[in-house]
């Protein structure tokens, strides 16, 4: 897990996943692979939602 992530209540993120810096991740999510840098990411399995443009 990168710097500045912010991850929500009751996620599972399984071994071995990186998850990139300025990232969100929504609660209740399930993270079964790594997950890139600047996005907002949810779901069951997780995966990207939105990009965040600097």
């Amino acid at each position: 897990i990168e710097d500045d992530v912010l991850i929500g209540t009751r996620c599972i993120i399984l071994k071995g996943v990186i998850i990139g810096a300025r990232t969100v991740i929504g609660s209740g999510s399930v993270v079964t692979k790594s997950i890139p840098a600047d996005c907002i990411a949810a779901g069951n399995p997780c995966k990207v939602i939105k990009y965040i443009e600097r």
